[in-house]
């Protein structure tokens, strides 16, 4: 039985550094689309429940629930909107057209 490499090269699955941060960002990106969609889905959800627990506490007709329900869609579309500004502000700094703007 013959081992090739070092055990680091082994822990790592015999890739280099360039191969790692491309699989580390690949990674990351799932991460932030997961969690993002988590977000997107439970949190009007979360204040949808919070409204329907107030309704039947307060005695009133569904008004709470709904008014809470969208209340909680348009702050995570509010949220996902800047957060996408400000990543393609951040993505367009790098680019080609904008280095030519600032000279």
């Amino acid at each position: 039985m013959s081992f090739v490499g070092s055990s680091a090269e082994m822990d790592q699955g015999g890739l280099g550094p360039s191969q790692l941060a491309e699989r580390r960002a690949v990674y990351n990106g799932f991460g932030d689309g997961l969690a993002r969609a988590f977000e997107l889905a439970l949190t009007p959800a979360i204040f949808g429940g919070i409204g329907f627990l107030l309704d039947r506490w307060l005695g009133l007709a569904p008004l709470l629930t709904i008014l809470l329900f969208l209340f909680g869609v348009v702050g995570t579309s509010y949220m996902a909107w800047v957060r996408y500004d400000a990543e393609m502000r951040e993505q367009e700094q790098d680019a080609p057209w904008a280095k030519r703007r600032a000279a």
